[in-house]
């Protein structure tokens, strides 16, 4: 295997990796019984200590120095990110979990455009095809619930699509970024902007625990995997496995509260797994000696 096709692969595996644990957010916030502007301070701090011990094993203890090259493209990614966690948590506490799934699975389409006209990196037939079934997948998850939503939860979740576009076409662009800096310093700016909002203590026993766990794998974990893995693939094949949260958040609800899943959501899923793995299969196989094929 050439080091091109490895490292492609690399960035497949980190970006579905890390898309994993963005999607169990919608468990997380339905589990957690604090406020949102609570929750957002603690999962900060999680999520910042959790990029540290990376950065700890990775530099051998020398942790300071590596933020030193962070340069203005890292300052701009660490706040784009810290903008979009902050819309993300609030759209899913706002309205459904069907809902932020659905707009976010317009982040293909969104991704594909903001590459285009920042990186001239053009989406192939087979990333564009893929990208359609997968948005028509999350439609036929959500036909059923439309009447769920909340106009203002719904808008805040746009919003978090355009800067997880921007952040995607960033760390394209930008590949010196060191990014568990970048997720170092994004966690600790969300759990800045929330201290004045924040009811910071007493916090249960439970929920510390449960925002240990969701700032460590969500933001930590999540978020370093798919910056990392988003420098190695083009923008709009990161944006589509992006999308597998979409079926996977409602699947980690129903599995953690019994609440049984409609059949359009089970079509829709299915429509979407079959989407990204089809793709993801079929660009790998193309990737013989090029880090993007599609």
């Amino acid at each position: 295997m050439t080091d091109a096709r490895r490292s492609y692969r690399t960035g497949l595996l980190m970006v579905a990796f890390g898309t994993v644990c963005w999607s169990a957010a919608g468990y997380f916030t339905r589990l957690i019984t604090v406020d949102t502007w609570t929750m957002v301070f603690w999962r900060g701090v999680f999520g910042a200590l959790t990029a540290l011990a990376f950065l700890a094993i990775q530099k051998r203890g020398r942790v300071w120095p590596a933020f030193a090259g962070l340069g203005r493209a890292g300052w701009l990614f660490s706040v784009t990110s810290t903008v979009g966690m902050l819309c993300f948590l609030t759209s899913m506490r706002l309205t459904t979990v069907a809902h932020v799934g659905i707009i976010y699975a317009t982040i293909p389409f969104v991704a594909a455009l903001m590459a285009w006209v920042v990186l001239r990196e053009r989406a192939g037939g087979l990333t564009l095809l893929a990208s359609g079934i997968a948005f028509l997948g999350v439609l036929i998850t959500v036909a059923a619930g439309m009447h769920e939503g909340n106009p203002a939860g719904d808008l805040i979740a746009v919003v978090m699509t355009l800067t997880m576009g921007v952040m995607i076409v960033i760390a394209r662009r930008h590949r010196g970024i060191p990014m568990i800096p970048a997720s170092c310093v994004s966690a600790l700016l969300a759990t800045l902007a929330a201290v004045p909002m924040a009811t910071v203590w007493p916090v249960s026993t439970p929920d510390l625990a449960a925002l240990a766990l969701f700032g460590a794998s969500n933001m930590g974990l999540g978020l370093i995997l798919v910056s990392a893995g988003s420098k190695l693939i083009p923008a709009v094949e990161t944006a589509l496995i992006g999308s597998l949260e979409a079926p996977l958040a409602p699947f980690w609800v129903w599995l953690a509260f019994g609440e049984t899943p409609l059949a359009s959501t089970v079509a829709g899923g299915a429509l979407v797994m079959a989407a990204v793995l089809g793709h993801v299969t079929v660009a790998g196989r193309r990737a013989m000696g090029r880090p993007a094929a599609s």
